[in-house]
């Protein structure tokens, strides 16, 4: 899943794959904007067909928090 999230991410905002790392924060370590990480989750709901809470997404600050989230809620399924 981490590979995955990683080639989104880089279709987002301007960064090689190989330095998007786990502990990368979205916005300080990316670049993301918040219309750049809203836009990226709407993606991620329809690659991974889950459903993001909003609430939940407000604690999400690196990659790995991502990472971890998204198999939370994968596994729920």
């Amino acid at each position: 899943m981490f590979e995955r999230l990683v080639e989104i991410i880089c279709n987002y905002v301007e960064v090689e794959p190989e330095n998007v790392k786990k502990e990368s924060r979205f916005m300080e370590d990316l670049g993301f904007t918040s219309f750049d990480f809203m836009s990226m989750l709407g993606e991620l709901e329809d690659e991974f067909d889950v459903e993001i809470e909003q609430k939940e997404v407000a604690d999400i600050r690196t990659v790995g928090e991502a990472v971890a989230y998204l198999e939370s809620i994968s596994d729920e399924k």
